[in-house]
Parts: structure tokens; C-alpha cells; sequence
């Protein structure tokens, strides 16, 4: 697919967005707003936006107390978690017990950057590599942007640390470094960058960093299949490009394919299904409008761009994505789960297919929900920011 630049003339100010309400930039609206297999391009039906209903039947037990922006966390084979706090430290819990793990790498915590999001290798228990992502310092020029590392646990100290992947350029902005990772199921890492602040710059541009998805061998290579491999002055890590700031991204088990979600502006947050050089049109196209009410484009769709299979409006500002597949929660199965940091609750995807049937609120009133994850014993597990993490329970 050829690239798709800006013209100078998409020059609207974005008002950016700043997710933990600490950030001094203009952000704060956008967040209180906020295998990889080659696919046969097939058109996307966007469906119109439907409204949520509620939902009484579920509520929560916390079962990590006392944290602060736990962003990200996964399950180690011992059915202990590892806990991104924003702020740059890993929470390794255990047996009701907290420990802080030495060695997290150094983050930029500003706005919405710091220690991001935490999986391990599908192959964990032959290798031992952790994957983390964080907003980064490292490089020329002030402030930072998103890093992927990988690493190994040894006691409570992280060591072998290989950073494999640094966005460029650095900036002081407070907005927009995604990130979520999920691995496909050929072994590809997947990770995504927000466009950082700079709309009419980034997410178009295939010469540079952020607005895009990465595709990397889980070695950092890249692979040599990626779409732009061999082409002048490309990044040849960029599987997909056009993206906003995805901070929700799954493996969907039954069709192989990665998915994401995507922070719209006012209106317009997305899911888009990941496709081998696909562009996602931001923001040359969006089903969202400027803060103030203006318009950032008229165009929705265009033959050029992949259209998401999802939107919400109003936004919900979405974070945390999971596919259910817990017989624990046999209704829930073969759906999404979405955490809303704007409206704070758990929001149901009843899927059909490709098609989003029905919208549900759960926990609603909770807080701020970041992340959730299916556990291995089978139980849905939710980061609230403030409090910790909770586990799903059914009420009786």
C-alpha cells in the first residue's frame, strides 16, 4: 500500500489528552473523553453506534490492594502477578504479599507516559522473557516517547535487559504513546505507539515513529515479510499505520487476527482489526470532531482506509482489552471486555462475528478502569486506577 502524506494544509490544533489528570498540558480533555496472518482485504460495514445498557449482575473483590495507575499486569506460571505501576515501578504480588522488582527501566513520567504495558513470551517457561513497554528518555533531545524491552526475572531483580525497539523523536508532549503488546499466534510481538500529540505529522508518515502498530520477531528483528521492508527511508518495523493511540490490543483466538481499540478525539473511539499494511486514516478521516466542537474533517470513510468494525460515541475512552474464554463465565464467552476510564466501568462487546451486537455496562461506578485480563485459573481481572486489582464476581 503507498503512503498516504498529509497536505500542510490539516493544520487544526489538537487538544491533546491527559489521562491521570497530573499532566499540565492541554491533555486533560482527551482522557476525560480518552497471525498475524496475512487477511484478505475485505471492505469493513461500519455499523452505527449503539447505545449501552446496564448491568446489575456483576461486582468486584479486590484482590491487590493499595495501588496507585496499575496500567498493566500479567500472570506468571505460578499464578503470581507482575503490575505496571504508571509511575515506573513492577509490583510483583504473591501469596498476599507486595515486592517491589529491582531493575524497572527508567521512565519519562509525564501525562500519560511511564511503565505502560507487561505480557510474557507464549513460551515463558522455556525462555523466561518478560516484554514491558514505558515512555522512554533515552535518545537525543528533551522529554521522551514509547520503548519496548524485553527482559528475564531472576528472584525479585529484573536482569538481561534488551531494549529492542525506541520511538523517535523524543518529545515533551504529555500525550499519546498507546501501548499495548500482544503476540500473534506465529510468535510475531506486536506492540503499539500513539502519534504522540502530533497529528498532522506521525500517523501518515511511514518514514517515522508513532501512530502506527509495530510487528517485530520476538527478538526485536524484523520480519522480513513486514509490509515496508526494502522500501526507501521506511520503518520497516510498521505493520499498520493511521492509528490515534491504541491502548487496547488481543490475539482474537478464533480468527487469528490482532485486534485494537483506539482513543478517538471528542467521539470516534475505535476497533480496528490490524491488517498487513492497512492505513487507519487518522486523521484524514474520523467519526470524531475537535474538543471545541469544530470539525477536524468531514470525511468518515475513504476507499484508501480501513475502516474500523467498531466506534463509540460518545467516547468512553477505552483501555485494557480482553477476548473471554472462561468457563467460569460461560456468558460471557467468545466476547470483549473494555475497561472506560471516562465513564468508569467495564463495558460487555457482545460479538457476532466481526459485528458488535449489543453493549453492556458493568461494575459501573468502580473508578478508572485500566486494564483486564483473563486469568489462568479462569477468573476476569480488572486494574482500577486508586485501587488495585479486582477480580469478577457474579452476584447471588
Amino acid at each position: 500500500m503507498r503512503k498516504y502524506l498529509l497536505a500542510s494544509g490539516l493544520a487544526l490544533s489538537l487538544i491533546a489528552c491527559g489521562e491521570n489528570g497530573k499532566d499540565t498540558d492541554t491533555a486533560q480533555a482527551d482522557e476525560n473523553q480518552e497471525n498475524a496472518q496475512e487477511q484478505v482485504q475485505e471492505p469493513t460495514e461500519v455499523p452505527d453506534p449503539i447505545e449501552a445498557e446496564s448491568s446489575d449482575k456483576y461486582s468486584y473483590e479486590m484482590v491487590v490492594e493499595d495501588l496507585d495507575i496499575p496500567w498493566g499486569f500479567t500472570f506468571l506460571p505460578d499464578g503470581s502477578m507482575l503490575i505496571t505501576e504508571k509511575k515506573g515501578e513492577i509490583i510483583h504480588f504473591k501469596d498476599g504479599n507486595k515486592t517491589k522488582i529491582q531493575g524497572a527501566p527508567d521512565v519519562y513520567d509525564r501525562g500519560q507516559g511511564g511503565l505502560l504495558d507487561v505480557v510474557l513470551h507464549p513460551d515463558y517457561q522455556s525462555n523466561g522473557w518478560i516484554y514491558l513497554t514505558y515512555s522512554s528518555k533515552e535518545g537525543e533531545g528533551e522529554g521522551g516517547n514509547t520503548a519496548l524491552m524485553r527482559a528475564k526475572l531472576e528472584g525479585e531483580r529484573l536482569t538481561n535487559k534488551e531494549v529492542l525497539y525506541k520511538a523517535t523523536p523524543n518529545t515533551t508532549k504529555g500525550q499519546h504513546f498507546g501501548s499495548r503488546i500482544a503476540f500473534d499466534k506465529n510468535g510475531h510481538l506486536f506492540f503499539s505507539a500513539g502519534e504522540r500529540g502530533a497529528r498532522d505529522v506521525n500517523p501518515q508518515d511511514i518514514t517515522r515513529d508513532n501512530g502506527k502498530v509495530y510487528r517485530l520477531n520476538d527478538d526485536g528483528s524484523v520480519p522480513s515479510d513486514n509490509p515496508f521492508v526494502g522500501e526507501e527511508d521506511a520503518v520497516e518495523a510498521i505493520y499498520s499505520y493511521g492509528h490515534r493511540n491504541p491502548q487496547g490490543m488481543i490475539l482474537n483466538p478464533e480468527t487469528g487476527e490482532i485486534w485494537v481499540h483506539e482513543h478517538g478525539p471528542k467521539g470516534g473511539d475505535e476497533i480496528n482489526v490490524v491488517k498487513k499494511g492497512a492505513n487507519y486514516g487518522w486523521p484524514i478521516v474520523t467519526y470524531g470532531e475537535n474538543y471545541d466542537g469544530t470539525s477536524i474533517t468531514d470525511e468518515r470513510s475513504k476507499p484508501e482506509f480501513e475502516d474500523p468494525i467498531f466506534y463509540w460515541l460518545p467516547s468512553i475512552a477505552p483501555s485494557g482489552f480482553a477476548y473471554v474464554s472462561s468457563d467460569k463465565f460461560p456468558e460471557l464467552q467468545g466476547n470483549l471486555l473494555v475497561g472506560s476510564l471516562k465513564f468508569q466501568y467495564l463495558e460487555l462487546l457482545e460479538l457476532e462475528g466481526k459485528k458488535i451486537s449489543k453493549r453492556t455496562k458493568l461494575l459501573e461506578d468502580s473508578g478508572r478502569i485500566r486494564d483486564v485480563r483473563q486469568g489462568p485459573d479462569g477468573n476476569i481481572y480488572v486494574a482500577i486506577e486508586g485501587e488495585g486489582i479486582a477480580k469478577l464476581t457474579i452476584n447471588q
